[in-house]
């Protein structure tokens, strides 16, 4: 498994447009080959500040959605509206259980 964690800094004025952008694409990744799940928070404490969890099968998974529309489209409205240098943390991961 190929775990992403996006965290991005918006505006407080900004951040809703943000996670519209995030939300209106949601179904199309979460329909990508390899995808596991594709959430999008809003930090509870910090109202400029929205998190990204991806899972996706493997890194080829993960490659291919950055290398889609839906990554590109998110891309342009996202680029102009954050204040600082989005941080993406990878990792790969192995599931020991769901309970």
């Amino acid at each position: 498994m190929f775990i992403a964690i996006l965290d991005l800094r918006t505006t407080a004025a900004d951040r809703q447009l943000a996670l519209a952008q995030l939300d209106s694409e949601k179904d199309e990744i979460r329909s990508m080959p390899g995808n596991l799940d594709f959430r999008v928070y809003a930090d509870r404490d910090d109202a400029e500040a929205v998190t990204v969890l991806h899972e996706w099968a493997d890194e080829n998974s993960f490659a291919g959605y950055l290398g889609s529309s839906a990554f590109a489209r998110s891309g342009a409205v996202l680029r102009p509206l954050v204040t600082a240098p989005p941080v993406s943390r990878r990792f790969r991961a192995a599931l020991l259980e769901t309970v």
